[in-house]
């Protein structure tokens, strides 16, 4: 008989509303290629990466597999990825957090990556992951919830405020 596939949420803990990306990947150099990703590109913002190492024997002394591998140029930035890798558990799920940049400005890079499979969400947004577990040893990411429901269209004047909001913070001239 087949194990029994269960769904559970995951709320992504975010305490203080950061930018950050959650995506999926294949490979252990997984950690290392983004880490380079995020150095090149950072220009002194703060950055954590975490991965979901998804195979080996954890007690393997040569190399130990299935850890949470990170990296970053800052401690709280590098504690929020790997806090929420390990909440997910999802094998080579992996999450980079950052504060003083915007996804966008390391988005293509990111998913230029050639071990990486996907991106779910980048978003400072409250997330809910959904995720799926099949026996003791595999979860999967199945979705992502980001952010709210829209209430209603925006008007003249809320077209006028995106337009200055992304001036101000240097997306547009």
């Amino acid at each position: 008989m087949a194990p029994k596939l269960e769904l559970d949420v995951v709320d992504i803990t975010n305490p203080g509303g950061h930018n950050f990306i959650l995506g999926h990947s294949h490979f252990i150099k997984t950690v290392e290629d983004l880490s380079e990703v995020m150095a090149s590109a950072s220009g002194g913002a703060k950055w954590g990466v975490a991965f979901c190492e998804a195979s080996g024997d954890p007690k393997d002394e040569k190399m130990p597999g299935r850890k949470v591998r990170y990296d970053g140029n800052d401690e709280a930035m590098t504690d929020l990825a790997k806090t929420n890798a390990l909440a997910l558990g999802a094998g080579h799920t992996f999450v980079i957090f950052m504060e003083g940049m915007f996804p966008v400005a390391v988005l293509d890079s990111i998913k230029a990556v050639p071990e990486v499979c996907r991106v779910y969400c980048a978003t400072a947004n409250p997330v809910s992951v959904v995720v799926a577990k099949m026996g003791n040893d595999k979860k999967g990411i199945m979705g992502v919830m980001d952010g709210l429901c829209p209430v209603d269209f925006e008007t003249d004047s809320d077209k006028e405020k995106r337009k200055a909001f992304l001036r101000m913070i240097g997306y547009k001239r």
